[in-house]
Formats: C-alpha cells, structure tokens, sequence
C-alpha cells in the first residue's frame, strides 16, 4: 500500500508544480526532498525511490503544453500498478520512525500511515494529474486543439476554440488542461463578460473531490443528485447541438473519464482501509 501512496503523491506533486509554481526547478528539488525524507523516516525508502522514477516518467510521458504521443495509457499502467500494490499488499506492521509516533484516529478508527499516505496521495492525484488524462482521452476521441503545431480544425465545423479542463468545464474559460470544444462564434463583447471569472479550472477538480468523498461516506442519494443536477445544468448547452453532436460527446466523454477516476480512487481507498 505503500507504494501505491508514494507513486500517487509523488505524480500528483510534479502536476502540481507544473501548474502553480513558475520555478519549476525548485518545485522539483522541494517535491524531491520532502518524498525522500518522508521514504527514510517510514522506513519505505525503495518504494519512493520507484515513485520519484514514476513522477519523472510522468512528465515526460504526459506533458502539460502538447498532447500525449501516448494518450492515456500511462495512467493505465499507473493504475494497474497502484492497484496491484494495495489488493496484493496491506498497510505494514512496521511503518519505521514515524510509525513510532503515529496515532492518527477518525470515526472509523484508526488511521494506519500508509493508508494516510494513500488518501493524501489520491487526493493530490484528483486535484491536478486527473486533468490531464481527462485531455489525453479527449484528445484520443478526436478532440483537437488549435495550439498544436500542424492541427487545424474540420473545415465543417466552425470553432471557437478555448481550452478547458473536461467535459464539465464552460468552453469559453481559459484553464489549465488545454483542450478544445467546437462551439459557436461568441457575440460581441460576450468574452469580456465571462472573462473575469475563471472558475472552469475549480470544477473539475472539486466535482472529483466531492464524488470521492461522498463515495467513501456511502452517501449514494447525494453522489445521483449531484451528478443528475450536473446534467440538467448542462443541457440547455447540449441541447444546442446540431448535427455533429460535438457538444454531447464531449461532455459525456470528459465527465465520465472525471468520474471514473474519482470513483477507482474511492474504491481504492476504500480497499486499503478492509485490507
């Protein structure tokens, strides 16, 4: 389990660098010497040198200004491997220093280190690193971006191209993830409007953190509600699509991507904690 935490923490804190901190290089440095301080002091100093070998390839493999030469399939092997180390592997007996000193407790009891380290890793994946495999599916389907050297959008289809975190997020905010939705030229003057509040970058972000823990509490009621209402508040949007259908399958791809990833975390949270 442990493992799967540092992995987590350790690719959820490089997206985080990427997109808050103007120096990187110091982001890096600092993310490198709390996560190696961290793997010495709870005694699980290999498993995050793995997830440090993990965050880099991250990087690499899922870059932040283009699109993914390899889609999303790095998360898929991310994911594999993260639920591999917690069904084959429970929190240790041994958690080194730290786990001394530990005593954290909560409603449901105890809450070993490793599996604190689990949550906070989830937790950091679902804020940022979640974006990015929402675009890199985005893009899979044929969502294109007109930043990308050599892509142009369908002759058919007129655009007014705006990048966004997910299918959840209005197409006219500036976000981080940088995907693209066909839509309708704007009337004058309607981007100077909209323009002073940015709050598509939150949505994504939140409606995951929202879904994972309303899943963990087993408020189901709550969890429909929330993704009903969702729906109905996009629909007008949706219902404006013509023939192509862009609006739809854009939103239906990028919400369910969002929503699967929430719920996979919850599920693993929920699998440590009854392992």
């Amino acid at each position: 389990m442990i493992l799967a935490g540092f992995l987590l923490l350790a690719v959820g804190a490089v997206d985080l660098v990427r997109q808050f901190v103007p120096r990187r290089w110091i982001g890096y440095l600092v993310t490198l010497i709390v996560l190696l301080v961290l793997g010495s002091v709870a005694d699980a100093l290999l498993s995050m040198i793995l997830a440090i070998a993990a965050g880099a390839a991250w990087v690499w493999l899922m870059p932040r200004e283009r699109d993914s030469r390899f889609g999303f399939w790095p998360a898929v092997a991310l994911a594999l491997v993260v639920a591999l180390s917690v069904v084959w592997a429970g929190a240790r007996p041994d958690a080194g220093i730290i786990g001394l000193s530990w005593n954290m407790d909560s409603p449901f009891g105890p809450i070993p280190f490793d599996l604190a380290v689990l949550v906070l890793g989830v937790v950091a994946f679902l804020l940022e690193s979640a974006n990015l495999v929402v675009r890199a599916a985005l893009s899979g389907e044929h969502t294109w971006r007109p930043d990308d050297a050599g892509i142009a959008p369908e002759p058919a289809v007129q655009v007014d191209a705006v990048p966004i975190v997910s299918g959840d997020e209005a197409a006219t905010e500036q976000t981080s993830v940088g995907d693209a939705i066909p839509i309708a030229p704007a009337a004058p003057g309607a981007h100077a409007q909209r323009g002073g509040f940015k709050g598509g970058r939150l949505i994504g972000p939140l409606e995951r953190v929202i879904v994972f823990m309303l899943t963990l509490t087993a408020a189901y009621p709550i969890l429909a509600a929330m993704l009903a209402a969702k729906g109905i508040v996009r629909f007008p949007e949706i219902s404006k699509d013509g023939e192509t259908g862009a609006r739809a399958e854009y939103f239906l791809v990028g919400s369910l991507v969002s929503w699967v990833i929430a719920l996979g975390a919850a599920l693993l949270v929920w699998w440590g904690v009854h392992a």
